[in-house]
């Protein structure tokens, strides 16, 4: 049995498999409640996304959605997953200028909305850098070490960009999240791509060290074999 605060508990469908929509406690919604709700990403619009992990990728997959007409991923690892709507991959690595201005060369001004999904306060500075001035919107979800703090040079604010933060992507968990467990019954959103490892609870530590390796996107563990 597990004991929780009746505010933290939501009703689903009874038939919604749990190894699979356990997903909707974290990652998966808040990407997508990113796009959806806290941005409101438009259609062709011109989106950049730090750091592709489940957040990552979750928004990708939103931006897909709301009919996006170019999802840049941007990753040091060139290994990342590219099944979820990303139509360009950047490696800062690549490049020996800042990530920013290489996006706003790509992108003839800079894009529409930037998500930063790793909480890192630098490669923040760099999202909201890399946006459009007049109207470019740029997401923070990742979330960054205790006592950090962001910074950016006025000039990038009063030239008409937004910077934004997201929680849980703006979804209210107790109503919200059966619609999302009904948006999964009916395919409308992935789980199941999310999931690269299945593992027990004793196997606990590979989960943590196939995460650092960045080989595993979601690992779900069961509590008994």
């Amino acid at each position: 049995y597990t004991v929780v605060h009746d505010v933290s508990v939501a009703k689903v469908d009874p038939q919604a498999p749990l190894d699979k929509v356990c997903l909707l406690g974290c990652g998966v919604p808040t990407g997508l409640g990113a796009v959806w709700n806290t941005a409101k990403v438009e259609p062709g619009a011109i989106v950049a996304i730090f750091g592709l992990g489940t957040v990552g990728l979750a928004v990708a997959e939103g931006a897909k959605s709301a009919g996006a007409s170019r999802i840049i991923g941007v990753d040091i690892d060139n290994k990342k997953f590219d099944n979820f709507g990303v139509t360009e991959f950047v490696n800062p690595k690549d490049y020996d200028k800042p990530i920013q201005q290489v996006l706003v060369d790509l992108t003839d001004g800079g894009v529409d909305y930037s998500f930063e999904c790793i909480g890192n306060v630098s490669v923040m500075r760099a999202a909201l850098e890399c946006c459009h001035k007049g109207w470019g919107t740029s997401v923070i979800i990742g979330v960054a070490a205790s006592g950090q703090e962001i910074s950016t040079r006025p000039f990038q604010l009063v030239t008409g960009r937004v910077w934004k933060g997201t929680a849980f992507g703006g979804f209210k968990s107790r109503s919200q999240v059966p619609w999302l467990v009904d948006k999964y019954m009916k395919k409308e959103i992935k789980i199941d791509e999310y999931i690269t490892h299945n593992l027990t609870l004793g196997e606990i530590n590979k989960a943590f060290d196939l995460m650092h390796e960045g080989g595993c996107l979601r690992c779900v563990l069961k509590m008994h074999e």
